[in-house]
């Protein structure tokens, strides 16, 4: 089961340096005042429930969550299970930030609770319950094992979390967390939900913001955990990085005096002064070779950014 290749570490050295920095820099910030903070919480919550029930099929929009969760408004055209997948998913964070603390350690019947939540008047009968029978999962490149053998293998999973025994940091113990539920699939639905779901407890009990996968790298994460299933955890840490990322940016750009000036790139290029192409600034942002988030789908760095790198590059020559 712990078929984990560390070859990455390397290439990711100075986005973990960046990533902790950030969490610094926000922890030092802090307080926020409180109205700005649960404004943050809330439209990255809306978002966090919007992007993993996409990923699963649902098709309601942004919009359209919003008005179920915070107005209670039922949408026309959207399934009775739509609507319960969007109250679910919201109540399951709202479970999360409960039981989140500095302390925490990772617990099965949390994992158990957070599918219990997800399920809730959808699958009564499995709704926090582990499977027992086997499972297929269309698209992947493995079969998840037996139903006999998963609640060990999770009992191993938990306790490899909470001992750390290759010394992973914060980041990385999420990302091989994430990707060795999906290939324990304990759930006979709902699977994805909760591993994202508890996958961000490991994250916020160590003062980091969520990381949300984003519907539009739908294929790209499904590519990742592919790849992970062969032990190689590049792609997906690569996605963790950009995700968490993304959310530290949000928070930073909101603190009072916030120097960030994050820009499009297509901006940035196309000032007149510019040296450098779209195209291969994008790259750099893609493959994570610079400070960059994604919204939708433009991606979004600074001058600052692009600049280090370049000076850096020339170091190294």
């Amino acid at each position: 089961m712990w078929n984990i290749d560390l070859k990455y570490r390397e290439e990711f050295d100075a986005t973990f340096e960046r990533l902790y920095q950030k969490r610094k820099d926000l922890q030092n910030s802090r307080p926020l005042p409180n109205i700005a903070l649960n404004k943050i919480r809330e439209s990255l919550s809306l978002e966090w429930t919007y992007n993993s029930n996409s990923i699963e099929g649902n098709t309601m929009s942004l919009r359209e969550t919003q008005m179920v969760i915070q107005e209670g408004i039922t949408i026309k055209g959207k399934s009775l299970r739509e609507h319960f997948e969007t109250h679910n998913h919201d109540k399951a964070i709202d479970y999360l930030y409960d039981i989140v603390s500095d302390t925490y350690k990772l617990r099965s019947i949390d994992i158990l609770s957070i599918h219990s939540l997800v399920l809730r008047s959808i699958e009564d009968d499995f709704a926090g319950r582990i499977r027992n029978g086997g499972v297929r999962i269309s698209g992947a490149n493995f079969m998840p094992p037996n139903a006999n053998k998963v609640s060990d293998y999770l009992d191993e999973l938990i306790d490899f979390i909470n001992t750390n025994p290759l010394g992973l940091n914060d980041i990385e113990l999420a990302t091989i967390y994430h990707h060795k539920l999906v290939w324990i699939h304990p759930f006979f639905d709902g699977n994805g939900r909760t591993v994202r779901l508890s996958m961000n407890l490991l994250l916020m009990r160590c003062g980091f913001p969520p990381a949300i996968i984003l519907k539009n790298d739908r294929k790209k994460y499904y590519e990742a955990l592919n790849q992970a299933n062969n032990g190689n955890y590049q792609k997906l840490i690569l996605l963790m990085c950009q995700a968490l990322e993304r959310t530290l940016n949000i928070y930073l750009n909101a603190m009072p005096g916030s120097t960030y000036d994050y820009q499009p790139i297509i901006n940035i290029v196309s000032e007149p002064e510019s040296p450098y192409g779209q195209e291969y600034i994008s790259l750099l942002a893609r493959t994570g070779k610079i400070d960059a988030y994604k919204e939708g789908r433009n991606w979004y760095t600074t001058k600052e950014a692009i600049e280090e790198y370049m000076a850096t590059r020339k170091r190294k020559r």
